[in-house]
């Protein structure tokens, strides 16, 4: 598998802006991760019904949710989720992105990252934030090899099958 250039999309790549018939792939790729406990704080699988409204809550010209495709597969996505629900806070942004398991490691989290940094300032987004349990080395390590620095260590917030589990919450401010 050769990695994925942030910069520059393989042949047979693209991004793109989701649509509702990209839930199921989304979905799929998001339950692939749940039993892992090392990404997202859900604890059970989610459905496409219950996914629609989150879907629906985005706005491609500023929260979008961005999926990569391969030749004509969605194998990863990017959301750009609303930080706190308050006016002063609509130029800060939080990023969750999921790679399905085949193609982890191959780059793709990190050309999403590049061009969700590239494109903020575009989507009135000036603050990039990451949620990311202290477990979550790789997504850690992804961050920081991008510029975010630790902003906040959040003790025991979750908590999964039993165990407290810290967050740490990665920023970047990508415009003045």
């Amino acid at each position: 598998m050769t990695p994925v250039d942030p910069e520059v999309l393989p042949p047979g790549i693209i991004v793109r802006d989701a649509q509702a018939s990209d839930l199921p792939a989304i979905v799929s790729i998001y339950n692939e991760i749940i039993p892992g406990r090392m990404v997202t704080a859900d604890l059970d699988l989610v459905t496409v019904e219950s996914r629609l409204p989150w879907l629906q809550l985005h706005n491609p010209a500023h929260h979008p949710v961005w999926v990569v495709e391969e030749n004509g597969a969605v194998i990863a996505w990017l959301s750009f989720d609303t930080f706190y629900p308050r006016p002063a806070y609509d130029g800060t942004a939080m990023l969750a992105i999921y790679v399905t398991k085949a193609r982890r490691g191959s780059g793709l989290g990190r050309m999403l990252l590049t061009r969700a940094m590239r494109h903020a300032p575009k989507l009135g987004i000036r603050v990039l934030l990451g949620y990311i349990f202290a477990h979550n080395e790789p997504s850690l390590k992804l961050f920081a090899a991008h510029g975010f620095g630790r902003w906040a260590h959040l003790p025991g917030v979750a908590q999964l099958d039993g165990i407290d589990r810290d967050v740490i919450i990665m920023g970047k401010r990508v415009m003045e």
